[in-house]
């Protein structure tokens, strides 16, 4: 099963779910607010390069949870 990026559109929360389909994802839930208004987001993805020893990263977002405390 994969992991998905999901955001809650209520507070922005923004966390990882494991989930059987990427086209089912009722009864997901905001782990902060308990909302049901989450949309999955894209997700960044790493690729090795060929012939290459290191690893490049698309996208630019880091990971994030909810309550990082920064303001």
């Amino acid at each position: 099963m994969p992991i998905y990026e999901f955001i809650c559109e209520q507070c922005g929360c923004e966390f990882e779910e494991l989930v059987r389909s990427s086209s089912n994802t009722t009864g997901l839930l905001c782990p902060e607010c308990h909302s049901e208004q989450v949309t999955k987001k894209i997700s960044t993805f790493a690729a090795k390069i060929a012939g290459g020893k290191a690893t490049s990263y698309w996208g630019g977002s880091s990971s994030s949870s909810c309550n990082t405390g920064s303001t």
